[in-house]
């Protein structure tokens, strides 16, 4: 069964991206039928994880428009503190969000919303070392493997992926029987 067949999702990449973070998910929303594309800075262009995984983008995010995917995946890592300094990757950010689209972040991830302004009252969870950034975006923090708030999605870490890509299927309305 592939419940998500025709969607597509967005994964943004950069160097000291989590490893885990990014590649659990990424086959996971495959095994569901879904497209997914990996942008960094530049396409093409090879990034290392924190832990020596290297991945390869398929695309460069300023190529990217909001209108052709169902929604976003921001893996952790240092990553993300990068990548929220980026205009281009807020605005596809704050986009996703003002369309009901799925906005989903695991562990430092939410950095990236935070940066895109689209918190605000939003349930999540995230690294504990990112819980006083997370309130003071505005967001309502839960201490939970997986934070489900309509189509915004969050987990802590990566012992969490099981529950963030239940959640994540759970946002895009397949029936789960572990998110939460």
């Amino acid at each position: 069964m592939q419940p998500l067949q025709g969607k597509h999702f967005l994964i943004f990449v950069g160097d000291g991206y989590e490893d885990l973070e990014l590649w659990y998910p990424k086959y996971r929303m495959i095994e569901a039928g879904a497209g997914v594309t990996v942008a960094g800075h530049e396409g093409g262009a090879k990034y290392t994880g924190k832990n020596g995984y290297p991945c390869v983008s398929d695309a460069a995010i300023e190529l990217m428009e909001s209108a052709d995917f169902n929604g976003v995946i921001v893996p952790g890592g240092w990553m993300p503190d990068k990548l929220r300094r980026d205009d281009k990757v807020k605005e596809l950010v704050h986009e996703f969000a003002g369309a009901g689209k799925l906005v989903a972040a695991i562990c430092h991830g939410g950095w990236i919303p935070i940066s895109a302004g689209v918190y605000p009252g939003i349930r999540v969870t995230g690294s504990p070392g990112i819980k006083d950034d997370l309130i003071n975006a505005g967001a309502v923090w839960e201490d939970a493997p997986v934070v489900v708030d309509g189509h915004f999605v969050s987990s802590r870490k990566p012992d969490d992926l099981p529950q963030f890509c239940e959640g994540i299927l759970q946002a895009m309305g397949v029936a789960t029987a572990g998110a939460a």
